[in-house]
């Protein structure tokens, strides 16, 4: 056998022999026990603490919002569902809720998707005022209506 084959062979012998050692050093005993999943990361996970405050929390001090929501077609939705958790917040009203002005916000759920329902109010970014935010247009928490200026 070449030289050069003898040599190009014991390379890939050691470039392999070091992957599969260090995928056995470095890889969790857990790797792979739901699939291609860390199974103790779901520990971890539950471990966090909960920072929402809940639908009662934002009601305490913001009535007008919840009185005008309730007419609204987002009646249903959480506040935190848009605002996220808002824990701190309700613990601290001082610190700031979270704004919503980016219109790929309001996309999450109204972009154009045929497998959500017909009736669902939906649109293509391209050929819905694409230059214009959507609360420009729209109140978040009465979308029906235009906000005054």
């Amino acid at each position: 056998m070449p030289p050069q084959i003898l040599r190009l062979l014991v390379l890939t012998l050691a470039i392999a022999g070091s992957y599969f050692v260090a995928r056995a050093v470095l890889k969790p005993a857990c790797f792979g026990q739901y699939g291609w999943y860390r199974g103790d990361a779901l520990g971890e996970i539950a471990s966090l603490p909960a920072s929402y405050a809940g639908k009662a929390a934002c009601e305490e001090c913001h009535d007008a919002v919840v009185e005008k929501k309730a007419k609204s077609k987002h009646k249903t939705i959480s506040c935190e569902s848009c605002h996220g958790p808002n824990g701190e917040h309700a613990d601290n009203p001082a610190t700031e809720t979270k704004k919503i002005t980016d219109p790929k916000f309001c996309l999450r759920c109204h972009q154009a998707n045929p497998s959500k329902p017909v009736k669902f109010p939906q649109i293509d970014p391209a050929e819905h005022f694409s230059d214009l935010k959507c609360g420009e247009c729209h109140l978040a928490h009465a979308p029906s209506e235009s906000p005054s200026k």
